[in-house]
């Protein structure tokens, strides 16, 4: 197998020896922190070596031929519930941790995230990365609605917190939102804040279902054949935040 054995030994030299595993033979880096991940996406462009961010793996396994040459990147220790704010109805959480799980810890604080209700078995960082949705009595509510403010290691390692857990914030685009979906393409998203509600609201979100994943959809947009606005203007966000192109559509 053609393993990336240049990168996997810079790591094994600058990275705690626990850091980096093999999944099924793919050579794989597991970050404790937004640091970690920025000095391995630094490293990843210094080296052009190709770079596959995942969470639990529940959309897309890396696995096989297309992922040999690649090193995967997996949010599974970024798991950490980082703060529940009771009077300000928002939440902090790791990428990592299980959107099924959020509400379990919520319900001691007697809040609730609709999308935790869901009967989607991934990431946090996974349901962003989808762009989670679902329908409420006809009308399409997606995870983004809900999120609301972010840490992301951009793929040339800068590390950056757009968006708000402000009720009330600064006018203009509300660039966190460009993340959900973002299918692991615009960088690593480290933790995420949702807005959140009192649980007393939760009945009204009993019929909400969830939508299928349309990954066929996004990944239209990155299509150079595809001159629809909105894919030219994807293309040209994906460049923008990836020039040397170390997170490739797989």
């Amino acid at each position: 197998m053609d393993r990336p054995k240049e990168f996997v030994n810079s790591l094994k030299a600058e990275f705690p020896e626990d850091r980096l595993t093999y999944q099924k033979a793919i050579a794989t880096f597991h970050p404790e922190s937004a640091e970690e991940a920025a000095q391995f996406l630094k490293l990843a462009n210094k080296q052009r070596q190709k770079i596959y961010i995942t969470g639990f793996g529940n959309n897309i396994d890396p696995l096989g031929e297309p992922f040999e040459s690649m090193v995967v990147l997996r949010t599974d220790r970024l798991n950490d519930m980082i703060e529940v704010s009771e009077e300000n109805y928002f939440i902090k959480v790791g990428t990592g941790f299980p959107l099924r799980e959020v509400n379990i810890r919520l319900k001691e604080k007697s809040l609730w995230l609709p999308h935790s209700a869901l009967p989607y078995v991934g990431s946090v960082g996974g349901a962003i990365a989808v762009n989670l949705s679902a329908d409420l009595h006809g009308h399409d509510v997606p995870i983004k609605k809900y999120f609301i403010q972010s840490e992301i290691v951009t793929p040339e390692g800068e590390i950056i917190t757009p968006g708000s857990v402000c009720f009330k914030s600064v006018s203009g685009f509300d660039i966190v939102k460009i993340f959900a979906p973002s299918w692991g393409l615009l960088g690593l998203v480290v933790s995420a804040a949702f807005r959140v509600m009192p649980i007393s609201g939760a009945a009204e979100f009993d019929s909400m279902t969830m939508h299928a994943v349309d990954r066929e959809h996004f990944l239209s947009g990155l299509d150079e054949a595809n001159k629809d606005a909105d894919a030219v203007y994807s293309r040209k966000i994906k460049a923008k935040f990836d020039p040397a192109g170390i997170l490739p559509v797989v």
